[in-house]
């Protein structure tokens, strides 16, 4: 591995520690201390896992998308991969019924990983095929018909959550969270352990598919010729990003920019290295990112209570891209 992209990822892992023990040190009530008790130490590892999880898996998504789709502006967000993930939950909530789906601990389970894997799949079958011009794909259309999907999925959430009989807040607990974006205290261990077996998996498969993104990169013809069955390449890149986005929207609801800003932002620290280094490195940043939002989400509260986790990493992620943009990192590819 050449120094600088071993330097950038070692960089990264010091970050990414850095970020999840500044958060076992936030506390309530803008203290700055280690947990007075096991019970808050134990909320507080727990947001610091959902972090690591959610932005791990969106990075990575992110890395999977820009290559499936040759577009470096294409992220599980930007193409409506996790609005549509969050439609599908709050339907699957509304047809339910009142339970214990929201309001308790634990209340959000494994049942949702179904409706979020197929809402995120879908979302991104119907921006794909629509953005299709004489059997090609536009990349420009591609995004502009994502950010459509995505909003017309957060107005599809914002609609199931006011048609809920009783308490908006309630029993929708998660609408909120499904249509902003929020690291809740409700999840468990158990949650924990089978969405971040997802995200590993999902860091495995994209090492492990590096090189034949690194082929795909060069163009389709490029990679025939040296033996890349592209068509298994481009329908594991799609499953296992929708899978990845599905386990994110499942802990934390959509959290945007965090899959779009974060390999650009590798890129630019590693140099056109290939997509192991990528996909490695961004997975890092990404939970770096979202732990430390987390962290200033915690650390800062407003007369009407904290932001959201989404509204910062939207004000955070749209500001950084705006900067990679104008510095002419837009376009690099791993």
């Amino acid at each position: 591995m050449p120094p600088r992209a071993l330097l950038s990822l070692l960089l990264l892992g010091a970050i990414l520690l850095g970020a999840a023990a500044v958060r076992l040190m936030v506390g309530s009530q803008h203290t700055f201390s280690w947990a007075p008790d096991p019970q808050t130490l134990d909320i507080r590892a727990l947001r610091v896992v959902s972090g690591l999880i959610v932005g791990a898996a969106l990075a990575i998504g992110g890395v999977m998308m820009q290559s499936l789709l040759r577009n470096p502006l294409a992220s599980p967000d930007i193409l409506g991969l996790s609005a549509g993930a969050g439609l599908a939950v709050m339907l699957a909530i509304f047809l339910r019924g009142p339970g214990p789906a929201t309001g308790e601990r634990g209340g959000w389970g494994a049942w949702e990983a179904g409706p979020a894997l197929a809402g995120s799949m879908a979302a991104l079958v119907l921006v794909y095929a629509l953005s299709q011009r004489r059997g090609l794909v536009d990349p420009t259309a591609l995004v502009l018909i994502g950010v459509v999907v995505s909003i017309m999925c957060g107005a599809g959430i914002m609609l199931l959550q006011h048609l809920m009989p009783g308490s908006t807040e309630g029993r929708a607990g998660g609408g909120s969270r499904l249509l902003i974006g929020a690291l809740s205290d409700e999840v468990t261990w158990r949650q924990l352990a089978w969405t971040g077996a997802v995200a590993a998996a999902g860091l495995g498969i994209g090492l492990k598919l590096g090189p034949a993104m690194d082929a795909a990169s060069l163009g389709h013809d490029e990679a025939i010729s040296v033996g890349v069955p592209v068509g298994a390449l481009r329908l594991g890149l799609l499953v296992t990003s929708g899978v990845l986005t599905a386990a994110a929207v499942v802990i934390a609801g959509p959290i945007g920019f965090v899959g779009l800003v974060c390999p650009h932002a590798v890129r630019l620290m590693t140099g056109p290295r290939g997509h192991r280094v990528l996909v490695a490195g961004s997975a890092m940043a990404g939970a770096a990112l979202v732990i430390a939002g987390d962290a200033l989400v915690k650390a800062i509260e407003t007369p009407s209570g904290r932001v959201p986790l989404g509204v910062v990493m939207a004000l955070v992620g749209g500001a950084t891209f705006i900067g990679l943009l104008r510095g002419g990192s837009g376009g690099g590819r791993g």
